[in-house]
């Protein structure tokens, strides 16, 4: 049988010029596929072929907005793609700057989607919507550019505009990422060190993936790709490494149309009526016999939507451009500081801090983002809502790549991100002015308990040995003065005698460590407390909570134990679990620790976790050989329920561990437990 499906993909793949038999596949003790083949694009068939093996259920979903057909699978929710895809044209740009990319990379996608494709075709029963496949290249390049458009905050964007709240709103921001970097002259062993530190969802498309690809035409890279990623998206090659964190700054502004009122579908623009642009769509819904037709809406300003505050268009640089996948395949393929610069130099990505460290004894940050140049006149709030009306707020530039806050080997030897302000970025004596770049530019310039943590930790001066600096990143400590958007400082200034009824909770809440370990009571209530705060001040400025504020969580947390597990001397692991199909795993971490985990109501009253640490990988850069690499990922290689990879790293994972793995295709290819080609 297995003969036969090879025998059918390399039919079917004669015509696209990628052999299945060209490509090899090694999956080593953890499922990691390794991917090798001569060329570029035969890689990248192979790795769509391996990460279709172990999760098509995501490929898919990156995919089918593209095909409209997200509704079909998913029901309502997933028609919600399928309109912001609309809403973006993602297809439009991507005709539109069809001509930017490269040959090469043109190449590259070409072997990954006849990789997507030939597994479609070898396994139709997986296969979510019979219509999706085949899908063509620019049907892959225009869902990357939703994806990205969505990352950028689009998504937000549009809920708040669906909402009649147009203004932004103050979040729980729960989601993050950690990026370090430590040059050779503060390490212990005198090699440059770098911790890749993804904080992502466990599962799904926004889950990382782990794979290494290797080629003969110089591309030898390991690390983590989301769903649809062609290569790596942050890693290491045998010469550098890169990790990337989300930013924060403003790259997406919201504009309120001014509406002629005898004509609803014309805005006014420099005292002129013009015409909205429309489209009509057709949305397709799981479960609705008959297509739900809507109408998206265009304005110079981008996407636009009508609701009962207005009229109210979109504008960020993400759904501009299209060349975001071909910057990171450059990114795999630099072999110096100088190509790396190079590779982001094209500002194809439009997000993203990057931290850099490399064998050469260099290392950066740079806060990444297709920044606008805005109108500097103070009478335009960018972080609010702009006028619409004028040629005055239609920004059509962008910041160059210099013109971003970075940083280039400090004096002080060491550079990191943990979702805060660029101007915090190292020692105080190195750090950028925030005053020095434009108020209109909306950088970032805040602190949080990983940053306030990290500057805690690491040594002022000297050097930082190996096994000091992964616990530094795998630290589960809250800083004293806690950095959380709604402060709940009057928590920990009750007097618990006052409060009889509540008295337990407040002292154990007041004596807590403020470590989130699994067996901690303290981080127990914290938990809830965090949680319940969350939802009752969302959409509210910060503040501090009132004393009666206080009784009421404190009361709060009691019942909710009380009623769910009939005791309140519970630790963390009691009401947070990882959950892995049908085994559950106490759960340390809290949101915003270096080593932090975010979580969702499961059932009987337990919270099941759905991200945090997610993807970890440490290297070291010696002068001579590759790098030593070591990494865990929250489950394992696999999706699949019933693969002894679906959950065979949750025990290294919940002890903080590592496993080693390497870019040493010897080595691969000698450990490896299986080795195949696609179809086999």
């Amino acid at each position: 049988m297995r003969l036969l499906v090879l025998f059918l993909l390399i039919g079917y793949s004669a015509s696209a010029q990628i052999n299945p038999k060209n490509v090899t596949i090694a999956r080593d003790s953890f499922g990691v596929p390794h991917i090798f083949a001569k060329t570029d694009p035969e890689v990248s068939y192979g790795l769509a072929w391996a990460h279709a093996e172990d999760d098509f259920n995501s490929l898919q979903m990156v995919a089918l907005p593209a095909k409209g057909l997200m509704g079909k699978a998913l029901g309502k929710e997933g028609a919600a793609g399928d309109y912001a895809f609309a809403l973006f044209r993602c297809r439009e740009i991507t005709e539109e700057k069809w001509h930017t990319l490269s040959p090469e990379f043109i190449r590259l996608i070409e072997g990954y989607v006849q990789g997507l494709n030939d597994y479609a075709k070898a396994h139709p029963e997986e296969v979510l919507v019979k219509q999706l496949f085949p899908i063509t290249i620019k049907d892959y390049v225009a869902s990357s550019v939703l994806a990205l458009t969505v990352f950028n905050g689009g998504d937000r964007a549009l809920r708040t505009i669906f909402a009649n709240r147009v203004y932004p709103l103050i979040e729980f921001e729960k989601k993050g990422s950690n990026g370090i970097a430590v040059h050779p002259s503060r390490t212990a062993t005198g090699e440059a060190f770098l911790a890749i530190n993804a904080h992502q969802p466990n599962e799904g498309p926004q889950a990382f993936y782990e794979a290494h690809v290797a080629s003969e035409e110089g591309w030898n890279a390991l690390g983590g790709l989301l769903a649809g990623g062609p290569c790596i998206l942050h890693g290491v090659n045998e010469h550098l490494g890169w990790a990337h964190t989300v930013n924060l700054c403003d790259r997406v502004d919201i504009f309120q149309l001014q509406m002629n009122p005898d004509n609803k579908e014309q805005y006014l623009f420099d005292g002129q009526w013009v015409n909205l642009e429309k489209k009509k769509i057709k949305l397709r819904i799981k479960g609705i016999p008959i297509a739900v037709n809507r109408t998206v809406y265009w304005s110079k300003y981008g996407a636009t939507m009508l609701n009962e505050q207005g009229a109210f268009a979109i504008r960020l640089g993400a759904n501009m451009e299209i060349r975001a996948l071909e910057q990171w395949y450059r990114m795999n393929k630099a072999k110096n500081f100088t190509q790396f610069y190079d590779a982001i130099s094209l500002q194809g990505l439009s997000m993203f801090n990057m931290v850099y460290a490399d064998k050469h004894d260099t290392i950066f940050y740079v806060n990444n983002a297709l920044m606008p140049v805005r109108n500097p006149d103070p009478a335009y709030n960018w972080r609010r809502t702009v006028p619409g009306n004028t040629a005055k707020t239609l920004w059509t530039e962008f910041r160059n790549i210099k013109q971003l806050p970075q940083y280039i080997n400090p004096s002080s030897g060491f550079l990191f991100n943990t979702n805060h302000s660029p101007f915090a970025a190292t020692a105080p004596k190195d750090n950028l002015k925030f005053s020095s770049f434009p108020r209109e530019d909306g950088w970032e310039n805040n602190q949080n308990n990983r940053s306030v943590r990290f500057m805690q930790l690491f040594p002022k001066e000297g050097v930082v040995g190996y096994e000091q600096f992964k616990t530094i990143k795998f630290d589960r400590q809250l800083p004293q003065k806690l950095q959380y958007i709604y402060p709940v400082d009057t928590l920990f200034l009750l007097k618990a005698d006052a409060y009889p009824d509540v008295a337990e909770q407040i002292n154990t809440l007041q004596s807590w460590n403020r470590r989130g370990d699994a067996d901690s009571k303290g981080a127990a209530i914290f938990l809830l407390v965090y949680e319940y705060v969350a939802k009752k001040m969302d959409g509210q400025d910060a503040r501090q909570m009132t004393t009666a504020e206080c009784v009421e969580i404190y009361r709060y947390v009691k019942n909710y134990m009380q009623q769910y597990f009939g005791r309140t001397d519970l630790v963390l692991g009691d009401i947070q679990k990882l959950v892995r199909g049908d085994k559950e795993y106490p759960s340390s971490g809290l949101p915003d620790l270096l080593a932090p985990e975010w979580s969702v109501p499961y059932k009987d009253g337990k919270r099941k976790v759905t991200g945090g640490d997610a993807y970890v990988a440490y290297v070291r850069f010696p002068k001579e050989g590759l790098p030593i690499i070591e990494t865990v990922n929250t489950y394992g290689a696999s999706a699949k329920q019933g693969s002894k990879h679906f959950d065979d790293q949750v025990p290294l994972f919940l002890a903080q561990k590592t496993k080693p793995m390497t870019l040493d295709k010897a080595m691969v290819l000698k450990q490896a437990v299986r080795t195949y080609h696609p179809g086999e």
